[in-house]
């Protein structure tokens, strides 16, 4: 098969470099400097903190769109009513408690990094009323009558001082998670929890999400808040920086031709279609045909990774179509696909290569 490889300056070793941050959080002992807007957790800086709009920053590109909205964390911590389990009334661990643990982690894991504040998504909104309002009409309701809580959040804290350049893209080293309470059975009693935790980069360019399997937990199953802050520490000290960083890198040194994407993009539809036994035999694809729709015309249109004048692109600027369509998926689905639009493109350039022919298929 033949492969197209881009012109790539002598490799030399990545190094995770620290930037100058002006607008940041740090560790407990640093002085805290938060974003304008944005409430940084009482836990993290030990400071006071007062009521905020639901939507918070400047307008830009969130890191994933679907049905989401953006929340405060405050709003989280004061305004939403804690879901408990039926049938011994034991209360779940709380969307603000995953993410104040997840920025203690960090600290623990990175105790010289900055950090910028969360960013907190919401989805599925639970709407419920207080026992004394039982019998009134909904346009009569009071604020203080009313109950609500999230079904689904996620969140993202970047890094404003670990940084790294690919393709002419600033990445930020980025932590994260998400946390479904469908995925519980809040109709028994109190079991392990479950959680979806990552670390990987940011690219700030389009914001979209890094991920690699290293530094992705799919199942974090804990019982205590004390052991989701020790088990997201443990993900961080296992993830490979590096390796992720040189792998990412090497996604610039090969290219597609106009008909090789084309050849990509109608295998990939015809893949959701093929009779399960063929299925099972070719790599996992978990992306629908409405995103891979997204990916043609951005093919096209995008300004920062479509195809160049020739027609060709990049693995690198495929793999970020990939991840800027993943922005669809809901919460829940989320995580799960951005990993797989990694191992994908990784796969696509083995199979350029001719190093492992697993993926040739979607080429041919």
């Amino acid at each position: 098969m033949e492969a197209y490889i881009t012109h790539q300056e002598p490799e030399t070793t990545m190094q995770l470099k620290p930037v100058s941050a002006s607008q940041s959080f740090a560790a407990p002992n640093t002085q805290v400097i938060p974003l304008s807007y944005v409430e940084v957790p009482s836990r993290i800086n030990n400071q006071s903190t007062t009521s905020a709009p639901p939507v918070l920053r400047e307008h830009k590109k969130p890191f994933i769109e679907a049905n989401t909205t953006e929340v405060a964390l405050e709003h989280l911590r004061h305004d939403c009513i804690i879901p408990v389990f039926s049938k011994d009334n034991e209360k779940t661990i709380a969307h603000h408690e995953f993410i104040e643990c997840v920025c203690e982690a960090a600290f623990r894991a990175f105790p010289g990094a900055q950090f910028e504040a969360p960013e907190v998504r919401v989805s599925h909104q639970i709407k419920g009323r207080t026992p004394d309002a039982i019998h009134k009409p909904v346009k009569e309701l009071l604020d203080h009558e009313k109950t609500i809580y999230y079904e689904r959040m996620a969140f993202i804290m970047k890094s404003t001082t670990i940084v790294e350049n690919i393709g002419g893209n600033e990445l930020q080293l980025t932590i994260g998670g998400v946390r479904a309470y469908n995925q519980e059975n809040l109709y028994s009693r109190k079991t392990a929890e479950k959680f979806k935790f990552f670390i990987g980069f940011q690219n700030q360019v389009c914001l979209n999400l890094c991920i690699s399997t290293d530094g992705y937990s799919e199942n974090l199953k804990v019982m205590h808040v004390r052991d989701l802050q020790d088990k997201a520490h443990e993900v961080m000290q296992g993830y490979q920086a590096e390796q992720h960083l040189k792998q990412m890198q090497q996604l610039t040194s090969y290219a597609l031709s106009d008909s090789q994407f084309a050849t990509l993009i109608g295998r990939a539809r015809l893949y959701q279609h093929l009779p399960k036994q063929l299925k099972a035999e070719l790599p996992t694809l978990d992306f629908n045909d409405g995103q891979f729709s997204t990916i043609a015309k951005d093919y096209y249109q995008d300004e920062s990774f479509c195809r160049n004048e020739t027609g060709d692109i990049d693995i690198w600027k495929v793999y970020n179509l990939f991840t800027q369509a993943n922005k669809s998926s809901y919460i829940d689905t989320f995580l799960e696909r951005n990993v797989n639009a990694f191992e994908f493109n990784q796969g696509i350039v083995k199979a350029l290569s001719g190093s492992n022919l697993d993926y040739a298929w979607f080429l041919s």
